[in-house]
């Protein structure tokens, strides 16, 4: 091999490994990035169909506490946000939500409540039926925060 082509390759290796290692460290970089806003989206997302399912919820109990006959939209918005929670959430986040679904229903099914009687499911604790919902969010947020790092 000629002497003055080594100096030439090892130019054109170097400068092709350079390039390489640029390429790789661009596209981890871009990986990371995309995955750290990825999983504040999915978070950002959880968190406002969390707050959806709250609401709809507390309006649907209240509205079952005073009322035999359901409101079927209600109920219905209730429990495709229910759904969505299977698709998005934890297990134990979707399986709490539809308990809280079926304690809804059951609500209906049972006479209406007076206002004493609301009162004292206030003073015992009863009337929360969103505790374990909370929680179970509580842990899903906590695992997702200790997977970013």
């Amino acid at each position: 091999m000629n002497p003055s082509v080594i100096p030439a390759l090892s130019a054109l290796v170097g400068a092709a490994v350079g390039a390489l290692t640029s390429v790789f460290a661009t596209w981890l970089t871009q990986r990371t990035r995309v995955r750290a806003e990825w999983r504040a989206n999915d978070r950002v997302r959880r968190q406002e169909l969390y707050k959806e399912f709250i609401e709809e919820a507390t309006k649907c109990y209240v509205h079952a506490l005073q009322h035999n006959e359901p409101d079927l939209s209600s109920l219905g918005n209730l429990h495709g946000k229910i759904g969505l929670m299977r698709v998005h959430s934890s297990r134990e986040v979707a399986d709490e939500a539809d308990v809280i679904g079926r304690k809804i229903v059951d609500t209906y099914l049972a006479p209406d409540k007076t206002f004493v009687e609301i009162r004292e499911m206030l003073a015992d604790g009863s009337i929360d039926i969103l505790a374990t919902f909370g929680d179970a969010c509580r842990t899903e947020f906590e695992s997702l925060r200790a997977q970013q790092f």
